[in-house]
């Protein structure tokens, strides 16, 4: 039961809420900007620690003297305000701290994800129109395998040492090593950058097609990150965020990196999530606030207990994906007070924040939304007599709608057309337009709530499924899939696995004329070109693709039938966890994936 005062707190929270969704404030000419955020924590906590990650460890004036020096060697190197410089780095102290140092030259930073190679990261670049790439050497070969074909010239790379275990590139130096040779204090253009102005590329996976560039302004970065440390996480100076998740994306950079920019929380950092190490860490470091995937909550509660998590430092944590079936294991066993759930995309214009603390839902949203019915096997909305869309009832999941207008704007990526394509227009009236967020959720009742609507996440629909914390483009993969040697038509879609988050990715092949499966080869192609998210975990050859009417692929019976061997009577191969090679799927391996024994 909630007491008096807690309303009373609750609904003044929620008040200052409302912002979380909205992306108009501050208005456009006003000069502020993620670079003069962070500037104003830094002179406020100067000495106080800001970052620990494996042998380092900065104070908020440490560390922003290191994005002075970069950001001047940037300016030295010809990089302007308005320019796009890619960022292709392992979550370490230089990737984010070249991040703080782009936004303080006014530069937008496009981050891409460094497990990217081939034809994906070529695109990435691409679509960004990188005047530089700063990489990592921990990701350098894939850069450097493509850079020819895509024209990247040395000037144009800079090279940022890690380990140092390979040598500096012919014709590249090493960009670490020229810092001393620059001034530490702040820049003055910094304060001249506006609210309006783009400061990220964030690649997502839709529907269709290669990664699109959600553009993300300083104004849409402070109207979710504010309410966010404030109502989501209650940061304070004295936390401290364990951040593990990839700071290339939303949740780990903006949710988790963000709330400690407002607050002067301290980060603990660490490149990957590692589940056997992760309750040693929290004691040691005094961890309070934990930015979650709902995946890295069910790998801890596969560990075996430790003494390490009683009685241990962490109750708060803020993320997104926790599904009900272990929310309250999660806490009971950890003692976690509060579990604020959130809802929300890089390209989206609304989003859910669970700020009363309820049990199993995401929280509230301040948008206007619609839940409409849709037709999972046909794969589109379902409209009544008169072409309208059907709002579902209260508790059945529908098809996640938020309207667009003045102040939940939709900024869409850096390609008008992949933009236009998520919006959908004259749905109740003409002239409205609303955002299509592929998702599908549903009202939940949590009891008393003040009158708020709460609601849960259900699945993802159509073309896309999300699979270790990632969305993939099944439309994508299949692109990539099908410029194989081997390889006729490729038709690829999700499928359950018992005991993990989300849908493994699954393909059927139909290969030229019908030749026998080359499983070196095509496994050597995979893992070359592909993500390891992305790479699908089960084939199904078949002698001839079923295409509709309209000759669009059809994947709600195979979907049913997945990897299931009393429905498929074709040849199964799957890839093992941590493995390269596909292997034949037989009667003892189905069986440990039922089990929920086989690793994934």
């Amino acid at each position: 039961m909630i007491s008096l005062r807690e309303v009373l707190r609750v609904l003044v929270d929620f008040a200052k809420l409302v912002p979380v969704m909205a992306v108009k404030p501050p208005q456009p000419e006003v000069a502020v900007s993620v670079a003069s955020i962070f500037e104003a924590t830094a002179a406020r906590y100067a000495d106080r620690n800001m970052i620990i990650f494996e042998q380092q460890e900065l104070t908020w004036r440490e560390f922003n003297e290191l994005a002075n020096r970069m950001a001047r060697a940037l300016m030295d190197g010809g990089v302007k305000r308005g320019d796009s410089i890619a960022l292709i780095m392992e979550n370490r102290v230089e990737m984010l701290a070249y991040t703080v140092a782009m936004q303080k030259l006014g530069v937008i930073t496009a981050f891409v994800n460094p497990a990217l190679s081939g034809t994906q990261l070529a695109h990435c670049l691409s679509t960004a129109k990188a005047v530089k790439c700063v990489v990592g050497e921990e990701v350098f070969a894939n850069l450097d395998a493509i850079r020819v074909d895509i024209g990247l010239a040395d000037d144009d790379i800079l090279w940022i040492a890690d380990q140092r275990t390979t040598a500096v590139p012919e014709g590249l130096e090493d960009a670490l090593s020229q810092l001393d040779g620059y001034a530490c204090d702040n820049l003055a253009d910094t304060c001249e950058i506006l609210a309006g102005d783009m400061a990220f590329y964030i690649f997502t996976s839709g529907t269709t097609g290669l990664p699109k560039a959600a553009k993300i302004s300083h104004r849409r970065w402070m109207s979710g990150v504010y309410p966010y440390s404030k109502i989501g996480c209650r940061a304070k100076p004295s936390d401290r965020f364990y951040i593990c998740l990839p700071l290339y994306h939303a949740t780990g950079f903006i949710c988790g990196v963000g709330s400690c920019f407002y607050s002067g929380a301290s980060i603990f950092l660490r490149r990957k999530f590692s589940g056997s190490a992760f309750w040693s860490d929290v004691q040691r470091h005094s961890i309070t606030n934990f930015i979650y995937v709902g995946e890295l909550c069910r790998y801890l509660l596969a560990q075996p207990p430790c003494p390490e998590e009683r009685n241990n430092s962490l109750d708060r944590v803020f993320g997104n994906g926790l599904r009900p079936d272990i929310w309250m294991d999660f806490k009971e066993r950890f003692g976690i007070s509060r579990v604020c759930e959130f809802y929300g995309s890089s390209e989206g214009n609304i989003g859910f924040v669970n700020g009363l603390n309820k049990d199993r839902t995401m929280g509230i949203c301040g948008a206007n939304i619609l839940l409409v019915e849709y037709d999972i096997d046909a794969d589109k909305m379902v409209r009544d007599e008169h072409g309208k869309v059907v709002e579902v009832a209260v508790g059945e999941p529908g098809l996640l709608l938020g309207e667009i207008d003045d102040r939940y704007k939709f900024d869409g990526y850096t390609n008008n057309s992949a933009s236009e394509s998520k919006i959908l227009r004259d749905l109740v009236k003409p002239g409205d337009a609303w955002f299509n967020t592929g998702d599908l959720i549903c009202q939940v009742d949590v009891g008393f709530a003040m009158g708020l609507a709460h609601y849960q996440f259900v699945d993802r629909v159509g073309d896309t499924f999300r699979w270790r914390s990632e969305n993939v483009s099944t439309n994508e993969v299949g692109e990539i899939i099908n410029a194989n040697r081997q390889v006729e038509m490729a038709n690829v879609y999700g499928v359950d696995i018992p005991a993990a988050d989300g849908k493994a990715g699954m393909v059927s092949l139909v290969l030229k004329d019908q030749e026998t499966f080359d499983v070196e080869e095509f496994s050597a192609y995979v893992t070359s070109n592909l993500p390891i998210y992305a790479q699908p975990v089960f084939v199904r050859i078949q002698r001839e693709v079923a295409t509709t009417g309209t000759f669009k692929l059809v994947k709600g019976d195979l979907r049913k039938q997945a990897y299931h061997m009393d429905r498929v009577s074709d040849q199964l191969y799957y890839l093992p966890p941590r493995e390269q090679r596909y292997r034949v799927f037989d009667q003892g391996v189905y069986q440990s994936v039922i089990d929920g024994t086989a690793g994934y």
